[in-house]
């Protein structure tokens, strides 16, 4: 039994340095396409019509915010049209349509569209947009991202070249330093976009439209079968189609555009579980016509899988949870030595990868943008272990989510609450002070809270045997698992009073 044990946590352990490997070669990658950065051909002597989309749907606190940033966008006035895709069940509605009635009467053409149901989610929404609209190009915008005035001025002009299909700009952080857990998912983020994102691009493989802070062709968008919402991610799964049919697509991780970060676990979960379950979904769904392709790279199909199977590792890293414990209790009887010499280093490559691409990452971004160039390049260095800890209580939220889509199990598409918090200090306390009004009530108390409670104090266990055990190498990897499922149990279960002490403007 105790082989048994041992030798499925090293075979977990070599799986996950598959994909730890696999952060050493994207880092390798982005660094050797680092300089090739695109440039359009040429430029439009007339330009193009453009359709700014905005699907919306209860977005009360930041609907007023995100059009009155559209409308600040460069561009003819004959030549731009904004839809905003209202599926509102909650006062967003008045709000919404009462700020394009203002903007309408500034000259702006600009329509707040109603289609009576949710159909298709937030793909139904553009979807039903699209067919509202004659504009040869149409770009997308959630609402909580604010779009800089030169979008469409340094993005429009690529498409000249007629193969280009999709221009993706790069995530921003409106509230980055609102908790350690939005400097968490900021780091995440960083990583998606700063490296992966320009290493896929540059290096020919494919990578996707992220559904907001981008532009389509619209002619790409039906070539490819249009919105599609049998996935939880549309934009991942309409931009493998495109890339599959022989569209171009161009990455421009020196744009970027702002948006919110959730601030509530519940809601950073539920995100989490939509991306994960979603791109899941996609593999199922297309990477068997791109392994069959003739026409795809090996380099291509290779890095498709790596992209698109990602979430597999959350299936492993909870195996790892229960494992790693009971491997601690049964290694110690062959001495700290050997723990050492066969561990240290698989360990290298499953989990330090880890660290040092998000660590290289947050590098590039300070290095690239205004916004965070006021911070020192060792700063990240005090997020990074919290940032992994996050990574590690989210395998049991995400592990559920990789199952649901093998099964085929369907789930609605819910949103991510968006409240302004990085608005002015009144507004964004009085925004902040509705959200935690029951801070103390129980909440999401489900099979997951209660698996990641039951972790969190399995690992509470881990570390008090390996301190009372001696075994010192291990505690600091154990504490990384449990302050991870007890962080994340802990925000889940209650409404956040934590985050309120964490609120640097409170």
């Amino acid at each position: 039994m105790e082989a048994i044990f041992l030798y499925g946590y090293f075979f977990i352990l070599l799986l996950l340095s598959v994909f730890g490997f696999h952060r050493y070669y994207t880092i390798y990658m982005y660094r050797k396409f680092k300089d090739a950065v695109p440039k359009p051909v040429g430029s439009f002597k007339n330009l193009p019509k453009v359709c700014v989309q905005l699907p919306v749907y209860n977005e009360s606190y930041v609907v007023e915010r995100l059009i009155d940033a559209v409308s600040k966008i460069r561009y003819p006035r004959e030549l731009l049209e904004i839809q905003v895709l209202d599926d509102s069940t909650d006062d967003t509605v008045s709000i919404a349509k009462a700020k394009c009635d203002e903007m309408e009467k500034l000259g702006l053409n600009i329509k707040h569209i109603r289609r009576g149901s949710r159909v298709g989610f937030k793909a139904g929404a553009l979807k039903f947009g699209q067919d509202m609209t004659d504009a040869e190009f149409i770009a997308v915008f959630d609402a909580d991202f604010l779009p800089p005035e030169d979008f469409l001025e340094r993005t429009v002009h690529f498409f000249i070249d007629e193969k280009i299909g999709m221009v993706q700009a790069r995530w921003d952080h409106l509230n980055r330093d609102f908790s350690l857990l939005t400097e968490a998912q900021s780091i995440l983020l960083d990583g998606h976009f700063m490296i992966e994102h320009t290493f896929r691009h540059r290096s020919g493989r494919f990578f996707n439209f992220n559904g907001t802070a981008g532009i389509w062709r619209k002619s790409t968008i039906s070539d490819a079968g249009g919105w599609q919402h049998d996935t939880l991610t549309e934009d991942l799964d309409l931009s493998y189609r495109a890339q599959i049919k022989g569209w171009k697509f161009i990455y421009l991780n020196d744009l970027t555009v702002p948006a919110e970060l959730p601030i509530e676990m519940s809601s950073f979960k539920s995100q989490q579980f939509r991306w994960a379950k979603g791109s899941i979904q996609v593999f199922q769904k297309l990477y068997p016509t791109i392994l069959k392709s003739k026409d795809l790279s090996k380099k291509v199909k290779m890095e498709a899988f790596f992209h698109l199977a990602a979430n597999f590792a959350y299936v492993m890293m909870v195996i790892l949870c229960i494992l790693m414990p009971i491997n601690i209790v049964l290694r110690y009887r062959h001495g700290l030595h050997e723990v050492f010499m066969f561990d240290f280093p698989i360990f290298i490559l499953a989990t330090v990868s880890v660290m040092i691409f998000y660590f290289y990452s947050e590098i590039e971004v300070i290095n690239e943008t205004l916004s965070v160039k006021n911070r020192s390049r060792l700063s990240p260095l005090f997020f990074l272990p919290f940032t992994v800890s996050i990574g590690i209580g989210l395998a049991i939220n995400n592990c559920k989510a990789v199952f649901e889509a093998v099964l085929g199990k369907q789930s609605e598409f819910i949103r991510t609450p968006k409240y302004d918090v990085s608005g002015a200090k009144k507004k964004s306390q009085e925004s902040f002070n509705k959200i935690v009004n029951n801070k103390y009530r129980f909440k999401n108390l489900n099979a997951v809270s209660l698996v990641e409670l039951f972790f969190a104090i399995y690992f509470t266990y881990a570390v008090y045997y390996a301190f009372y055990s001696k075994l010192y190498f291990s505690i600091p990897f154990l504490v990384l698992f449990q302050f991870g499922f007890v962080y994340t149990t802990f925000l889940s279960l209650f409404y956040t009073p934590v985050m309120r002490l964490m609120h640097k403007k409170a």
